[in-house]
């Protein structure tokens, strides 16, 4: 039996009391929270688990095995690490931090203590997710052209964090998962209506390799709650809404077909096709049951978690370049790691990526160097 503590009791942690409640192999020994009346309210709900407003006081219970840290974004890598120093295995909800270095050295904490570190990209644990993957790999959909996301809501605003670092981290690590290509670069354009210089309209251009392109939009200031990703490939179509009750992945056997290259003008013809609307089952999993699930197997069999330390750096990162361009008015801004010039092609569909006052592409945080054209 594994003892969880749960770190903040603010709008995830009480959601991970529930599910850590209702697992056999996990027991919830205790709660930290500086908000006193959050913790008196969730006592009034499990009377059995203990409350503290100092998490070090949590840290050092001997009957805490493993901890959920449900705080703000700025304070993850401060109690992550003090996690892995007092030796308790970590699940930290997404971003993993605010910065590429502060993941890293957690990462590297982490492996060196044997411990346990894992993100709380919970849509990774999305039966939707699994299948929208398996669409794109096994190669039903053919060559993926592009993909658009959105996320949209009116809310929930948040204080310290902008509208990309709150909603864009979820899609941001689904299309890791579902394509399986790291980024090359991104460019981001932001909106601040509410909250003076708190973004909470955001789009972001992400470009991969062969030329596939992802477009995110995420808003806090939306009338409509939508949560939808629509992935374009050669052959076919799909559409992932997580809105939708029942029928959450559409597969669209549309598509055109482009004639062979011609001189005359009157020999260009496109074929268009227009076929089947498939809606393939998708079980009804609670997500966050089954990414709670995960921790505790990856504790008790020494596995790798899928959504790992290393996952969230890569999310992380994308992040990190996609404020550097917002910073920058929209400047492409490649990846940390990609120390060489990637084509133009892969970058934008409009000709060369734009480029800084000596002509070389803007690296995100986190990067050592400066991309030069070719």
């Amino acid at each position: 039996m594994i003892g969880i503590g749960i770190i903040g009791a603010g709008y995830w942690g009480p959601k991970h009391i529930r599910v850590f409640s209702e697992l056999s192999q996990a027991r919830v020994e205790m709660i930290a929270d500086l908000d006193e009346l959050r913790l008196l309210a969730i006592k009034s709900q499990y009377p059995s688990i203990r409350t503290t407003t100092d998490y070090r006081e949590l840290l050092g219970s001997p009957s805490v095995d493993a901890v959920v840290i449900a705080t703000p974004v700025s304070t993850h890598a401060r109690i992550a690490r003090d996690t892995i120093l007092a030796g308790r295995h970590v699940l930290v909800e997404k971003p993993i931090t605010s910065s590429s270095e502060e993941a890293e050295k957690l990462i590297g904490l982490a492996e060196a203590r044997g411990t346990v570190l894992m993100v709380g990209h919970t849509f990774l644990y999305h039966p939707a997710v699994w299948a929208l993957r398996k669409l794109v790999q096994s190669g039903e959909l053919g060559e993926v052209y592009y993909v658009h996301s959105q996320r949209l809501n009116l809310g929930l605003f948040q204080r310290d964090i902008n509208v990309v670092w709150d909603l864009a981290p979820h899609d941001v690590s689904i299309l890791l998962h579902v394509l399986e290509m790291d980024p090359l670069a991104v460019s981001a354009h932001g909106y601040a209506y509410v909250q003076h210089g708190i973004e909470d309209v955001a789009y972001l251009h992400i470009g991969f390799p062969h030329r596939v392109r992802a477009e995110i939009h995420v808003s806090w200031l939306d009338p409509n709650k939508v949560r939808r990703i629509t992935v374009v490939g050669s052959k076919k179509m799909a559409v992932y809404d997580d809105v939708e009750t029942l029928e959450k992945i559409r597969i669209y056997d549309k598509g055109v077909v482009a004639p062979p290259r011609t001189a005359s003008f009157g020999e260009f013809q496109l074929s268009y096709r227009y076929g089947d609307i498939t809606i393939p089952h998708v079980p009804s999993l609670e997500p966050l049951r089954t990414e709670c699930e995960h921790f505790a197997e990856c504790i008790l069999n020494g596995a790798t978690p899928l959504s790992d330390g290393s996952q969230g750096l890569k999310v992380v990162q994308v992040l990190e370049a996609a404020q550097a361009s917002l910073s920058a008015g929209g400047l492409m801004t490649a990846l940390a790691g990609h120390d060489t010039a990637p084509h133009s092609s892969d970058l934008t569909p409009y000709g060369a990526p734009p480029t800084t006052p000596n002509g070389s592409i803007r690296t995100g945080a986190g990067s050592t160097a400066i991309v030069a054209q070719p």
